[in-house]
């Protein structure tokens, strides 16, 4: 990892939303945390404490400004973060890397257009939804389906599942502050469906243009808010008719605008990216 004169890792802690990420430039070519490394940054008691950490790195594509990976608190990588897309855009806008409101950005699975907002927020092009089982993955099922149905420990739990770059399921509730979030999460992500386990959304319609969510993310646990979690359960409420197009999904940590204006159209999020603060980690 890239470290300081004086041996030590310099990082930027920041959020999106409450989902909080240790940031680390690597662009010279530096490598990146091992799992262990990366779980001892991530730790909230013996780290710098964080969701996820997000290498910032070289492009991969033309026209690109960086790309970055994202490393789990677990140590664990990641196919895609919205909130740390957002963050990733601050930071180069922060470094002077960014000429202008729009550019482009690569992600592990897929390039992002970006467009700088006001009042500190960022709107990311998130990519198509895939309904398909295989491209989730998700096994047990030949087709895309409205709902799907599994048994958890005797109890059948109904979900949706599209992937936006990684997988999810999303389950309707009557009240997120009433759902099983810590119970029935961690068993879905366990259920062989998932080959690759599932971040995990429960979503409370409150009007059409309003859905609040909770999300349990693979590798991480419960977050403050997830920004590809708030694009799947859009999706799907979307797809059912629950919502409209253009609709907020409030997270604990705060609020995502979702929009998806046609079935073959690419999602975009808008929200905020903070800088918390700038430090070296001794390691």
């Amino acid at each position: 990892m890239s470290k300081s004169a004086t041996g030590r890792l310099q990082f930027s802690k920041m959020h999106g939303a409450g989902n909080d990420f240790v940031v680390l430039d690597l662009r010279d070519g530096s490598a990146p945390p091992d799992a262990a490394q990366a779980a001892l940054l991530a730790d909230r008691h013996r780290g710098v404490g964080c969701d996820q950490i997000l290498t910032i790195e070289p492009p991969r594509s033309e026209g690109a400004v960086a790309s970055y990976r994202i490393w789990n608190s677990d140590g664990s990588t990641s196919q895609q973060c919205g909130n740390g897309a957002r963050c990733v855009a601050a930071w180069l806008v922060r470094d002077g890397a960014v000429q202008g409101d729009d550019f482009i950005i690569d992600s592990p699975t897929r390039t992002h257009a970006v467009q700088r907002l006001a009042n500190g927020e960022y709107a990311i092009a998130m990519g198509k939804p895939e309904f398909e089982p295989a491209q989730i993955p998700l096994l047990g099922f030949p087709r895309a389906r409205e709902e799907y149905m599994t048994s958890l420990q005797g109890e059948n739990v109904r979900f949706g599942a599209v992937s936006m770059g990684n997988p999810h399921a999303v389950l309707e509730v009557g009240s997120v502050d009433a759902a099983p979030v810590e119970r029935v999460g961690p068993l879905l992500q366990q259920n062989p469906s998932f080959p690759e386990s599932v971040n995990v959304g429960f979503a409370q319609v409150m009007d059409a243009g309003h859905a609040r969510l909770r999300v349990y993310e693979r590798g991480v646990g419960e977050t403050l808010a997830c920004g590809s979690g708030a694009c799947a359960a859009a999706v799907v409420l979307m797809q059912r008719g629950r919502l409209q197009r253009d609709a907020l999904i409030s997270l604990p940590g705060g609020d995502l605008r979702i929009q998806w204006p046609a079935e073959d159209a690419e999602i975009v999020m808008s929200g905020p990216a903070a800088f918390v603060f700038d430090g070296e980690w001794m390691g």
